[in-house]
């Protein structure tokens, strides 16, 4: 198979997933005043789809190096798509609740082993480049999880956009079904085996790093996401509609960012896009803090997707050689590592809003992710004998 066809295929279930996830952040209000809850609870339902994504990694990448990371999307595909089925008729928080957790998890079985497949499949000169395109896909779900959902979710309802879900999940589920119907099973899962890969990937320096650098990042990037929407309406600044708009600006940032990787790989080099992607995002959560309306917010959010994706798929793209033998497994440890700091960012920044107001909270995980940029620069280009002592 081409690494074109191949992409193409990851891609169905990248943008479905991706959408999935992001479609409830501008929703928050409809849905709390729906089912007669709080913003600051229901904004807690991403982290009910962040946790269980990150938690069943350490599971799933093993699994897939044993049987087969095709074999393993298609299981995980069709959970989600029954668990989204279901959220649908979801009568109150707890339902919904429990029914994120599914899909959370299930969720959990798509980008990652997609990373990984690319991984395996595309050479490493190529990787980067590769993984770019792939991100594209996931990009715009996330552009239209964030701004689509909230202006579709004030015609049809949240359930209307959960409607949605399910029907692109299924789309996505039949083209991994199709496209790797010829693919070569694996063998039997051995728990020895998986925990000695496992032992194996943690005394590598460089993928412990790895995994650091990308819980940070989350932590920093991802803790105002929840909260853009009743911020935007407790301060009059707009509903689900302009709450997703200026969601939407990440995306955006993510396709600059994907238009320009070539250019930047050849003229900047690894060690200054680290730099400035940390630059862009601390700059963009200081904007955010300054609490303007959603159009200061989306371009805000602009240069947030646009310092993120500068970091993170440098992380991506390396953390895929950290453990060629078992290349899903760490992909999987990197994906745990990088929502369990999105789910921590949610609390951490809810809990900063609350003592230190909106710039107070900001400006700390501006400079967090700055400082993460920077670190990034100094420790990931370094000769690997430097790195060793």
């Amino acid at each position: 198979m081409s690494s074109r066809n191949l992409i193409l295929i990851l891609a169905a279930s990248g943008f479905a997933s991706t959408f999935s996830g992001r479609a409830i952040e501008p929703m928050v209000g409809i849905i709390a005043r729906d089912l007669s809850s709080t913003p600051q609870t229901i904004a807690l339902l991403s982290a009910a789809f962040a946790l269980p994504y990150a938690f069943i990694q350490p599971i799933l990448g093993p699994v897939g190096d044993a049987l087969g990371k095709e074999r393993v999307m298609k299981v995980a595909l069709a959970v989600l798509f029954l668990a989204l089925a279901c959220s649908i008729f979801a009568p109150d928080p707890s339902t919904l609740f429990t029914l994120r957790i599914i899909a959370g998890a299930a969720a959990g079985g798509s980008i990652p082993l997609s990373i990984a497949l690319i991984g395996d499949r595309v050479e490493i000169a190529q990787r980067q480049v590769a993984l770019s395109r792939y991100m594209v896909a996931v990009i715009m779900g996330q552009l239209a999880g964030s701004s689509f959902a909230g202006l579709l979710a004030e015609w049809v309802g949240w359930r209307g956009v959960f409607t949605l879900s399910t029907f692109m999940i299924a789309l996505a589920l039949a083209a991994t079904v199709i496209g790797f119907r010829g693919a070569v099973a694996g063998g039997q899962f051995d728990l020895r085996s998986a925990l000695l890969r496992y032992r194996e990937i943690l005394s590598n320096s460089r993928a412990l790093t790895l995994f650091s650098l990308v819980f940070v990042e989350a932590i920093a990037i991802f803790g105002i996401f929840p909260y853009v929407a009743p911020l935007l309406e407790e301060r009059g600044g707009g509903g689900a509609t302009e709450a997703g708009f200026a969601l939407g600006g990440f995306a955006i940032g993510g396709l600059v960012f994907s238009t320009l990787i070539g250019w930047m790989l050849k003229r900047l080099g690894i060690s200054r896009i680290l730099v400035g992607g940390g630059f862009s995002a601390g700059a963009a959560l200081v904007m955010l803090g300054l609490g303007g309306d959603w159009k200061l917010d989306a371009a805000a959010m602009l240069f947030l997707g646009l310092g993120f994706y500068m970091l993170h798929n440098t992380f991506q793209a390396q953390v895929t050689e950290v453990a060629p033998g078992a290349r899903a497994s760490a992909v999987a440890l990197h994906a745990f590592s990088f929502f369990c700091g999105q789910a921590l960012g949610v609390v951490l920044m809810g809990f900063g809003l609350r003592n230190i107001g909106l710039t107070g909270a900001t400006s700390v995980a501006a400079l967090i992710i700055l400082g993460v940029g920077l670190t990034a620069s100094y420790v990931l280009t370094r000769p690997a004998v430097q790195r060793a002592r």
